[in-house]
């Protein structure tokens, strides 16, 4: 607790706990650094409207997400923010949070096959996958040059239901010019059962790089794009590369492009390794999110929701579609250090 929330609360005799109440967050992981801003900025924007906060980190590990979320339930919070592992596990205990009149709000990942989700706040999901694939025609120089092109194809995690927005967005644009044959997926891998990556693994993706490139492109041809829907399956996808020799005076680098902003591949970016990524200001989508709740549990209706796109099986779940933007080394200092997203100093 920070200097001035205690000043605040003595000063109070703790009213905002008892006039806001508690709201629980549920994030996956430390491992992605971009949960961890999630979590940090909902946080914040939740206690500068007076209520406490139970911010949890799961660790991807389903059984304990679960567990946090079912303890923030018997603990009374007025309503849950859930980044789910896997959005299709939660459906008992959100049935709990239901009985218990608590609102569920998934945040940036849907939750499944439930009646008990509320409200969803996240970016335009299939833009997301349409920047991505436009950016990697971008950097080929497409349609100016012809190819045709070798491109790979990767996916988020099966488990995550934006993994498909991403991949369909990103095949809206790729899958006509792979049936006209100017970009060709030599190792014949499509779609999500083939292409996904289990739990955003970095290494995972790295692994299955490293299988394509032993078993399609040893007879010297050359990958000229990769499409990696997140920066750490771009970062695993450029130490595959590197080690059959590309990003030299030889062998350039391939087109890859990612998503987050992450520093390291902002950094990889700058470098010329990594061409793109996607910029989603999670700072903005946690202060949307914290507005959205702060309306619901004190009474009022939301307006101005997105009430058509989202099927999460059961229902229409009334979401809030945040606008994300394509990041390269033409724009970064623009759009990433110059909001304030990413310290100048961060990139050094």
């Amino acid at each position: 607790m920070t200097a001035v929330t205690v000043g605040a609360m003595a000063l109070t005799g703790s009213v905002f706990a008892q006039d806001k109440g508690a709201i629980g967050i549920a994030m996956p992981t430390k491992s992605s650094l971009r949960w961890i801003s999630d979590g940090d900025s909902l946080k914040a924007s939740l206690e500068a409207k007076g209520y406490t906060v139970d911010l949890q980190y799961a660790e991807d590990d389903i059984p304990n997400q679960l567990a946090q979320i079912e303890n923030m339930v018997t603990k009374g919070v007025k309503a849950l923010i859930v980044a789910s592992i896997d959005g299709t596990t939660l459906s008992a205990v959100l049935q709990q949070a239901a009985d218990a009149g608590i609102k569920v709000f998934a945040y940036d990942r849907l939750i499944r096959d439930s009646a008990n989700v509320d409200y969803y706040t996240t970016f335009d999901n299939f833009q997301v996958g349409v920047l991505q694939a436009n950016s990697i025609l971008k950097g080929l120089g497409y349609p100016e040059k012809a190819g045709p092109f070798n491109i790979e194809l990767f996916g988020g995690s099966p488990d995550d239901n934006n993994a498909f927005f991403f991949y369909d967005g990103a095949m809206s644009v790729l899958q006509p010019l792979i049936d006209k044959g100017d970009l060709v997926v030599k190792s014949g891998q499509f779609g999500m059962d083939k292409v996904g990556t289990l739990r955003w693994d970095g290494a995972v993706a790295q692994a299955r790089m490293d299988n394509i490139l032993s078993a399609f492109y040893s007879d010297g041809s050359r990958v000229d794009a990769v499409l990696a829907p997140y920066d750490g399956l771009s970062r695993g996808i450029i130490s595959s590369l590197r080690g059959v020799g590309y990003g030299t005076a030889d062998q350039a680098w391939p087109i890859i492009s990612g998503q987050d902003a992450e520093v390291p591949s902002v950094k990889a970016i700058i470098a010329g390794e990594q061409y793109s990524t996607v910029f989603k200001d999670t700072r903005e989508l946690a202060k949307t999110t914290a507005d959205l709740v702060d309306t619901v549990v004190s009474g009022g209706t939301p307006d101005g929701l997105d009430t058509k796109t989202y099927n999460n099986g059961v229902k229409i779940v009334p979401s809030v579609l945040l606008t994300p933007y394509e990041v390269d080394a033409s724009n970064y200092e623009k759009l990433v250090v110059e909001s304030g997203y990413i310290k100048a100093d961060d990139l050094k």
